[in-house]
């Protein structure tokens, strides 16, 4: 074999190696999550903190490097970047808009959605303001404190999606007021996230600003105008019959979802976007959204998802964390994400005519961050604008906001006769 051969048989090597350890990994602690009554998506996250330098790395740092190399090694990255436009392209797709044509819970929605944005990323910026000259100098305060309060602001619609499915709420009142109150919350958290991004991306140039924003809005006109009269077009060329989306419409939609991924990732605020765009001009066809999330969804959750939490994972030390000052900051963090979204949704549950359990457990449910978190998270890191030790504190956050969820709810739950059953699905 020449050298080039060789040079590529051993990256294929490395690379599959890696596959292995991160999929199977992922796989053991998904089932040990579920049979502990937790997301399988915490019990993944885990694993990829494991594979980093928290554990695996830490106890035995000379085989971390010979298997995970120094640093994410590049096709690792792309692959999670890949992983991660597809699951985006699903959340939109999945979007449930028809709860939002509920006459009466709009105010509860409305309310809700305002006040679970809103205080959390008050206060994530106030924390981002004080602890800036400390956990991040050199850093621009303004961006920093902007990243930290959309990271405590946002919620998980998908994981959250599948808490309801697991505790039957639902088709509940409950269910469907706190996944209208999500996905207003993660549209408008996307909507935060793309700004400050293309604002950080910028280098604060305020004629380069200016046009992003026309892009956006040009963007916006096209999906609403061209792609989503297309899509309706494609459904009826390329009907899909028995849950099975045929080859040459799987083909354009993976195209058009890559293409929206460049031209997003062209106006300055990520890849990732393009793919919840173009989610979200598919979300009306219901059959072939279902055939997606069967044929294509899945494997997306199996091979993406652990390679985007291992990457995740080793870019986090949850043992660097040992100054006073670092666990100081990382409790006030918790405290704030915690009752910055528990306390407020609290109250407006009470103020719309909801009782005390109800209200709890809208607040419950309203914290749950978990992947949406670390995708957030991610993008702030990789723009330079979230210094290590903070990204590792939230990084915990996230987990953590979320792994609470299943106790407070299997306590409060039976108050209102609901029946506790099987462990949460994959």
């Amino acid at each position: 074999m020449t050298a080039s051969i060789q040079q590529a048989e051993h990256l294929l090597s490395s690379v599959l190696l890696q596959l292995v350890v991160m999929i199977a990994a992922a796989r053991l602690l998904n089932v040990a999550a579920r049979r502990l009554r937790q997301p399988g998506a915490i019990g993944e996250i885990v694993a990829g903190l494991m594979l980093g330098p928290s554990l695996f790395g830490h106890f035995f740092p000379d085989a971390s490097v010979v298997l995970f190399g120094a640093t994410s090694a590049t096709p690792i990255t792309v692959l999670s970047q890949i992983g991660l436009i597809l699951l985006m392209f699903q959340i939109g797709a999945d979007f449930e808009f028809g709860h939002l044509k509920s006459k009466r819970n709009t105010a509860a929605v409305a309310s809700i959605s305002v006040v679970s944005i809103a205080v959390p990323f008050a206060l994530g910026f106030l924390i981002g303001q004080v602890s800036a000259p400390l956990l991040a100098p050199g850093i621009d305060a303004l961006t920093y404190s902007l990243f930290v309060g959309v990271a405590l602001a946002i919620t998980a619609v998908p994981i959250l999606g599948r808490i309801l499915r697991e505790y039957g709420l639902t088709r509940t009142e409950i269910g469907v007021v706190t996944i209208s109150s999500a996905a207003i919350n993660d549209v408008v958290g996307w909507i935060l996230l793309a700004g400050i991004s293309a604002y950080a991306a910028t280098q604060f140039s305020g004629a380069r600003s200016a046009l992003q924003i026309g892009g956006l809005l040009a963007l916006i006109l096209v999906l609403r105008f061209a792609l989503y009269p297309l899509v309706n077009l494609l459904m009826k060329h390329f009907p899909v019959r028995n849950e099975e989306i045929p080859s040459n419409l799987l083909a354009i939609v993976l195209c058009l979802v890559f293409i929206l991924g460049l031209v997003t990732f062209k106006l300055g605020i990520f890849a990732i976007f393009g793919g919840f765009a173009a989610g979200l001009i598919f979300h009306q066809h219901e059959e072939f959204v279902r055939a997606w999330r069967r044929q294509v969804g899945q494997f997306v959750l199996v091979f993406f998802l652990p390679v985007f939490f291992t990457y995740t994972g080793l870019r986090t030390n949850v043992l660097g964390l040992t100054s006073a000052d670092d666990l100081q900051w990382l409790a006030i963090i918790l405290v704030a994400a915690v009752l910055g979204k528990i306390v407020p949704v609290y109250i407006a549950g009470r103020l719309s005519g909801f009782d005390h359990t109800e209200s709890s457990i809208f607040g419950v449910l309203m914290n749950t961050r978990a992947l949406m978190e670390l995708i957030v998270l991610n993008i702030g890191y990789d723009l330079g604008f979230i210094p290590q030790n903070v990204f590792t504190m939230l990084v915990i956050m996230a987990v953590g906001t979320t792994i609470m969820t299943g106790p407070l709810l299997k306590f409060l739950l039976p108050r209102l006769g609901f029946t506790i059953v099987a462990g949460v699905e994959a």
